[in-house]
């Protein structure tokens, strides 16, 4: 084995590249993820969203926030923003009664979200 010596200034410096590289790997990795699940979150919405005419399915999109170096994705329906939470939560009728909600929004969210974390715990894990 070859005998190596480092100064301890020149050792604090190598941890601290490591550490930053590490840092950077990781932080790509998890943004990459982001984007990836954000997509088939507005696909999986898409495909259980009621469907009378199919303009509301497919006016769910994502929105791309950059804020402070940070990418942030926001999925929303651009076509009819209003009409989300009454099909999602069901809404009173016009003469009186109920209509039944149509959850199709939390359930494809929260399944999202629980893969997400998963994976974002593996890249970490991995290194990247």
């Amino acid at each position: 084995m070859a005998d190596i010596s480092i100064s301890i200034d020149d050792l604090a410096a190598e941890i601290t590249l490591a550490v930053k590289e590490y840092t950077e790997d990781v932080s790509a990795a998890i943004e990459k993820e982001v984007d990836v699940q954000s997509r088939e979150l507005v696909k999986a919405i898409r495909t259980d969203a009621p469907k009378k005419t199919g303009e509301y399915a497919k006016g769910w999109t994502r929105k791309k926030l950059r804020d402070s170096g940070q990418t942030a994705y926001v999925v929303y329906n651009k076509a009819k923003p209003g009409l989300a939470h009454l099909l999602e939560h069901g809404h009173a009728k016009r003469g009186g009664g109920r209509v039944a909600g149509r959850p199709h929004i939390r359930p494809n969210t929260e399944r999202t979200e629980k893969q997400l974390v998963d994976r974002i715990r593996a890249i970490i894990r991995s290194g990247g």
